[in-house]
């Protein structure tokens, strides 16, 4: 197969009823399909089966941000109107990187007041993409004051309210910093990693905080043209001693939980394949075409059609391959995208 370039080349039908609106209770009785990225083969479970599919050899790459109450919802001073707010990134000084509903509104200069005005937010810079830099002024401990007056900034497809919002995080979230969740890691319960880990095999931790890269839409038709926005990322001695010991051995695999998992230790593999610890910024983009470093296999969920992260799957698991796995998908009336289903690529 030629490299599919075009933006239209990862588009699907999605009947609405699909797209889940709630998480389920229990974690991991999600569904899970295994995909075999040589044959195309497909198979159905539960996500407690994943354990079968992982042997004692492999490691389990997981991204352990923690997801921050980012939307907030206030209104301007001078006229009342409602605004939204959405942090993105701390760029010291109480200043952050947002974006912002009406943007039209929200100039320079602007004012907005959130609850009972011990929380306001000045919009200081309008950034090229359109982004804003907001500094805020409150009264207390500004992680008390964000727990108290922001919502989790879930995705806009998600219409019901969060009623728990435990659920909109993994079981191993550590690190605040993220403005959405690595949704694959919502399927694992602590007793599933535990199993996982008596079985032999090892979780390996690194840390990206979810931002506008993974997210923002693929606007040109040639995905070529397309700018990822950075998103911070460390990966620790450790973590990068466990991967690059699977590899050495060549015996076990390296498994990512979810696409920023992929993104991370892609990011930071030199030339030789080896994942090198440290921090930084990454924009990287994975697409069809692209050769992998150090990701063999990937666990993830159903993502929307166009998107960069239907790119990376596909880029991992066969276009071809991926394409019909979604058509399947939908047959089979699966759940997609945040609080969904998942699928395996092994």
């Amino acid at each position: 197969m030629s490299e599919r370039l075009l933006k239209s080349d990862f588009y699907y039908e999605l009947p609405e009823e699909l797209i889940a609106q709630d998480p389920l209770l229990k974690r991991d009785t999600s569904r899970l399909m295994f995909l075999n990225k040589d044959t195309g083969e497909i198979e159905h479970g539960i996500f407690s089966d994943v354990i079968d599919h992982i042997d004692p050899a492999d490691v389990l790459v997981l991204n352990d941000t923690k997801v921050i109450p980012a939307r907030l919802l206030g209104v301007k001073e001078d006229t009342g109107a409602a605004c939204e707010i959405l942090l993105l990134r701390n760029k010291g000084n109480d200043i952050w990187e947002s974006l912002v509903k009406p943007g039209k509104k929200l100039r320079c200069g602007a004012t907005v007041i959130f609850g009972d005005g011990r929380l306001k937010a000045f919009i200081e810079e309008v950034l090229p993409d359109g982004n804003r830099l907001v500094r805020f002024e409150y009264e207390g401990i500004w992680e008390e004051v964000l727990d108290s007056l922001g919502e989790m900034p879930l995705p806009p497809y998600i219409k019901h309210k969060l009623l728990d919002r435990d659920m909109y995080q993994t079981v191993y979230a550590r690190y605040e910093g993220s403005a959405a969740a690595p949704t694959a890691g919502l399927h694992f319960t602590t007793k599933l990693l535990r199993a996982i880990e008596d079985k032999g095999a090892r979780l390996a931790y690194v840390t990206l905080h979810v931002g506008l890269g993974t997210f923002r839409p693929v606007k040109e038709d040639n995905i070529l043209e397309h700018h990822m926005h950075t998103e911070w990322y460390e990966v620790k001695q450790e973590t990068a001693d466990i991967i690059n010991s699977v590899h050495a051995s060549g015996k076990g695999r390296v498994i990512c939980v979810g696409t920023t998992s992929v993104r991370t230790i892609e990011s930071c593999a030199d030339d030789s394949h080896l994942v090198v610890p440290g921090c930084g910024e990454t924009d990287i983009f994975i697409y069809p075409g692209y050769r992998f470093k150090v990701c063999d296999s990937l666990i993830t969920n159903f993502h929307l059609p166009e998107s960069t992260l239907i790119m990376l799957v596909a880029a991992l698991g066969g276009y071809d391959n991926v394409m019909k796995a979604y058509k399947t998908a939908v047959a089979d009336k699966y759940r997609f995208f945040s609080f969904g289903d998942a699928m395996m690529l092994e």
